[in-house]
């Protein structure tokens, strides 16, 4: 199979997975409880008005034609409005997508950082003390839950110690980066690197785990091969055998999963930006839950959905780059 044709594959299968996102974020709005429209207007507000209301909006219409309005919409941005606010469902959630962008991108720099030499250290140094420092490390970060290590560290590092701030960033990266460039002082980009580095940290941690046994095994794989004791008898350094030959084999999977994980973390930073009070997509969607705002919540579900897909795209594109083999799989 050619490389066009395993991406055209690709892009059908992701199509089709947007479709059913978009379908079952429409079903499960028409079969939960309650009225819409006593989000809109008070309830003390005369039928006539309601029915005017729910006429305007297209609720009293049958639902294959709600959804068919609905389907229209998406393939030309419109998204809808917000039952509570009125505000345009697109830039609701627009607004939010940088600051979870940011919070998924730290947190991959975080376990890239902390996880791929653990995973090294690991392979080098089997059934010595680090090898098993490293792989009980993995095995408390798969199974620790995001929610309680958050709460764990904001009840150990800023009410107990002091040292991180808990209230809600006061600036984002990019107006921190322009206020670098543009008054030469580092406050704004000081104050988002405090603000980001525990929610980073609860995030990143299962991620972390996750890319250290990936490293270790892939590792152990590739320095057991012939070519590693070639380069051995050659008289190369163990250092340099290490990290530019077998570490660089080792990292087609490893780049593989942290296009797929950015994806992942992404959709579940949800819950690490509640207990942070971080202002991305996974808080909107927590607000639009407690308030039963479905076009805000189907907003956010399909926009998660449209990023994970994209992002697997790319991925297996590049990795059909790197490795021609998978397209004939």
């Amino acid at each position: 199979m050619s490389l066009a044709k395993f991406l055209i594959k690709r892009l059908l299968q992701g199509v089709f997975v947007i479709w059913g996102v978009i379908t079952v974020t429409f079903g499960l709005r028409a079969v939960a409880p309650g009225d819409p429209i006593d989000l809109i207007v008070d309830p003390s507000t005369s039928p006539e008005v309601r029915e005017q209301i729910r006429q305007e909006m297209g609720l009293n219409e049958p639902l294959y034609v709600q959804y068919v309005d609905y389907v229209q919409g998406i393939f030309v941005g419109d998204l809808g409005y917000s039952y509570q606010s009125r505000r345009d469902v697109t830039v609701m959630v627009l607004e939010r997508v940088p600051a979870t962008l940011e919070l998924a991108i730290a947190a991959t720099i975080v376990a890239i950082m902390i996880a791929i030499p653990l995973g090294v250290i690991s392979a080098t140094r089997r059934h010595e003390p680090a090898d098993y420092g490293a792989t009980l490390f993995s095995l408390v970060g798969i199974s620790t839950p995001n929610f309680w290590l958050g709460i764990m560290l904001i009840l150990l590092l800023p009410v107990q110690l002091g040292v991180f701030p808990v209230s809600q960033r006061p600036v984002g990266f990019g107006p921190a980066v322009y206020s670098l460039v543009t008054t030469g002082y580092f406050n704004d980009l000081i104050a988002w690197f405090r603000h980001i580095t525990l929610p980073a940290i609860t995030l990143g941690t299962y991620f972390t785990a996750l890319i250290t046994r990936l490293t270790r095994s892939g590792m152990i794989d590739e320095l057991g091969k012939p070519y590693v004791t070639a380069t051995e008898a050659k008289g190369l350094p163990g250092v340099l055998i290490r990290f530019k030959h077998v570490l660089r084999n080792t990292m087609i999977p490893i780049i593989t999963v942290l296009g797929l994980q950015l994806g992942t973390l992404i959709g579940g930073a949800v819950i690490t930006e509640s207990v942070f009070d971080w202002p991305g997509l996974g808080r909107r969607l927590i607000d639009a839950l407690y308030a039963g705002d479905w076009p805000v919540i189907q907003g956010v579900l399909i926009f998660i959905g449209v990023g994970f897909v994209v992002i697997n795209v790319v991925v297996d594109a590049l990795y059909a780059t790197l490795n021609p083999r998978v397209t004939d799989e």
